[in-house]
């Protein structure tokens, strides 16, 4: 498939798991509703403030980090173990598979790790594209009070 036609199949929200709109904004209202429950996160601010966000997921699941783990450098080494760049290295992600869906169709495990950078969209989607994706996002997020 092109990525086009990729791109025209998700705009119209056709994607294996449902529209990606309606997963984020389930996940949003979720959220509002059970703040001591789910925790919602943007990729963007993980990626700027790795470690700020590792240390509130820390307090939301109970286990915050103590002065003695902050001072030994413990959050930084679980951003470091977590990297992409270490994840994507792993030889289960280069060469394992896993089933997926109902059909167990064989997935290679290395499709989930492309580059890891926020705004690598703009390598491949045109301009065109990015602003009807951008008119969509704002459509279907309206009112809700979540920006992305």
């Amino acid at each position: 498939m092109q990525l086009d036609e990729a791109f025209e199949l998700f705009y119209e929200g056709v994607s294996p798991y449902g529209p990606y709109w309606d997963h984020v904004l389930g996940y949003w209202k979720a959220s509002l509703e059970h703040p001591n429950q789910l925790m919602f996160l943007k990729y963007e601010e993980l990626v700027e403030d790795t470690i700020l966000y590792l240390k509130k997921t820390a307090e939301f699941i109970g286990y915050p980090f103590s002065s003695e783990e902050q001072q030994q450098g413990v959050p930084e080494n679980i951003v470091q173990l977590c990297s992409f760049e270490n994840l994507s290295g792993l030889e289960v992600n280069k060469t394992g598979k896993h089933c997926e869906g109902h059909g167990n169709l064989e997935m290679e495990n290395n499709i989930f790790f492309r580059k890891g950078k926020v705004g690598d969209w703009k390598n491949y989607l045109t301009t065109e594209m990015a602003q009807r994706l951008d008119e969509r996002t704002m459509q279907k997020l309206s009112g809700s009070g979540l920006s992305l």
